[in-house]
């Protein structure tokens, strides 16, 4: 699917994605930094991706892990320093909860940051307590 907002596109085609600027938007976050070029790629594979494109370039990402019927997780969305305050985050995550394979989804999300943010979408606490399960690396 594509979407257009002034001079940008927002598009779910795995052959738009830009791996190597990718992975420089999700190396300037406090989230992702540390992640291998190898470990990005990887949860590419195996998620719905959203590019955000200006002239070409990709100046935006995020990503949802899904099922793409009843759960998925909203996560590694970023938008270059030099594109924000534009309100490209707010139509990416419109565009994002629009999505025809996300509409019957529970969303998850984690943050520790964008808390409004995002409760202006209608996200909140969890209504059962939160479990999760790190890795032992």
């Amino acid at each position: 699917m594509e979407w257009r907002h002034e001079a940008y596109l927002l598009t779910d085609e795995r052959e738009r994605l830009q791996l190597d600027t990718v992975t420089a938007l999700l190396h300037s976050t406090y989230w992702a930094a540390d992640r291998s070029p190898e470990t990005i790629a990887r949860s590419l594979d195996h998620s719905l991706n959203f590019s955000l494109l200006h002239d070409g370039q990709q100046i935006g990402f995020a990503r949802v892990v899904t099922d793409r019927a009843t759960v998925a997780y909203l996560c590694d969305v970023v938008i270059a320093e030099a594109h924000r305050g534009r309100g490209l985050g707010k139509w990416l995550l419109t565009c994002i909860l629009e999505h025809p394979e996300l509409r019957g989804c529970r969303i998850d999300l984690v943050t520790k940051d964008a808390q409004d943010f995002y409760r202006a979408f209608g996200f909140g606490p969890h209504k059962y307590t939160n479990l999760v399960r790190y890795p032992k690396l």
